[in-house]
């Protein structure tokens, strides 16, 4: 009786990529596994292996595609609220697939994949910066930065526009936003 055969992690990463960039260009629904096990240099046997199935290798996708986020904005934590709004779009651009995938909506529907872990470095730091409301105002400084961001991968601004100024722009108003304390209502 012969072995199964085993994959390896390059492979597990093909795969995940290649999984990112079709979702990317056709949506969740018009994956097929033979394209995405051909686009990475394999069979659907590998992908069945490895993740289960589609569903399950929709899920891993979004799963490693948080990790990898989160593990940047850890990375540019120590550093403060300019790093982890650097590191943010730094992570955007060297991975447009995972992030228009993670970010555009396609794959909403799909549970644990740790975005509220992505949230932490942003939430620590806003507290320790005396936001009353550290959640409330990690998600209005995620709107400001993933806007700029979404923004400038849509090409939505003119040609002549420095998308680079732009977003120092958007990290200038978030710093000045929460430069200081911040009151309540009542005692405001």
């Amino acid at each position: 009786m012969s072995r199964p055969p085993s994959y390896d992690d390059a492979l597990r990463s093909r795969l995940l990529a290649a999984t990112a960039e079709r979702v990317a260009t056709q949506g969740p629904d018009r994956v097929s596994l033979r394209e995405v096990a051909g686009d990475a240099g394999t069979s659907t046997s590998a992908v069945y292996s490895l993740f289960g199935g589609k569903q399950e290798l929709l899920t891993a996708v979004i799963v490693d595609g948080f990790a990898s986020f989160t593990a940047a904005q850890l990375a540019a934590e120590p550093q403060g609220l300019r790093a982890l709004g650097l590191a943010y779009r730094s992570w955007a651009k060297e991975n447009p697939a995972l992030y228009r995938l993670m970010f555009g909506g396609a794959l909403a529907g799909y549970e644990g994949h740790g975005s509220n872990d992505a949230l932490g470095p942003l939430i620590r730091t806003l507290a320790a910066r005396g936001a009353l409301d550290p959640l409330g105002a990690a998600l209005t400084v995620w709107a400001h930065v993933h806007g700029a961001v979404s923004l400038e991968f849509a090409c939505v601004a003119p040609a002549e526009i420095d998308q680079d100024a732009v977003y120092v722009d958007v990290l200038d108003a978030v710093e000045r936003l929460w430069s200081a304390p911040q009151k309540s209502a009542a005692s405001g």
